[in-house]
């Protein structure tokens, strides 16, 4: 099978948030799924079968080491990435989803625009979060409705997210994504991902978080494009535009690996 390891929201090798792309011509059992997304063990591996439904060119499904994901931003913008770059004349590939419905990814003038859903989040308390966090107290926000278990963690500053220590194990057992942010220094937002519960500790850049981040600050900021940084140690910037309720993430992609996968 054609394999490629894409590094997505970002111009540069080894950085960014790491995908691999697998097209299939028809979908493989599940087991077999997980087993090849543990081989690579990557965030997330995407896989692609081709469609003849009338809204989208590909189906996709999107697997971490451990588990399928409901919605992930970085692995369908590598997907687009490869998929526009063997179609020089295209400049959008439509995506059918089984729980984030139809996903697009277009040119852009800055790299590439993914259309994902907007997540919506509403005030709530979840004080073992914060403990696993190591926080003694913030602002905690969930995903209502959730396309998957999504909760934003409100700090003071840039300096407050990027100390950040959790106890992985505990988060693990919460079964969520935690996305703690704050203003940044040198872009509007900043911010750190963790899902543990998923196979990954700290994810590099998060675009499924960024489609709860984006309509969160658009509306405290009274703006409706905001610039983001995932401060992991990898990083990645986005540029995050909030319509309707839709949210467009711009960035660029760079393929670090091209090659075989056998079964």
């Amino acid at each position: 099978m054609r394999f490629t390891q894409v590094d997505a929201f970002t111009p540069n090798r080894f950085a960014g948030n790491p995908a691999a792309v697998i097209p299939l011509d028809a979908w493989l059992d599940d087991a077999m799924l997980i087993a090849i997304a543990a081989e690579n063990n990557l965030p997330e591996t995407a896989f692609l079968v081709p469609t003849d439904r009338i809204d989208a060119d590909h189906e996709l499904r999107w697997f971490s080491p451990t588990c399928e994901i409901a919605m992930c931003g970085h692995a369908t913008l590598a997907a687009g990435h490869v998929l526009l770059g063997d179609a020089p004349g295209r400049d959008r590939i439509r995506f059918a989803t089984r729980r984030a419905g139809i996903l697009t990814v277009d040119r852009d003038p800055a790299g590439y625009a993914l259309d994902l859903p907007a997540t919506r989040m509403t005030a709530t308390t979840n004080p073992a979060l914060l403990a696993a966090l190591g926080l003694s107290g913030g602002a905690v926000l969930h995903s209502t409705p959730p396309v998957q278990e999504t909760t934003i963690i409100m700090l003071p500053d840039e300096a407050a997210v990027r100390a950040l220590a959790p106890d992985m194990a505990a988060l693990a057992a919460l079964r969520l994504m935690a996305i703690c942010t704050a203003p940044g220094d040198r872009t509007d937002i900043v911010s750190r991902v963790f899902v543990p519960a998923w196979g990954i500790d700290e994810d590099p850049v998060t675009g499924a978080a960024h489609a709860a981040l984006a309509p969160f600050w658009s509306e405290r900021l009274g703006r409706s494009e905001i610039t983001a940084h995932q401060a992991s140690a990898r990083g990645g910037d986005l540029l995050c535009r909030v319509r309707g309720d839709r949210v467009i993430l711009v960035g660029q992609c760079v393929t670090v690996i091209e090659g075989c996968f056998h079964l």
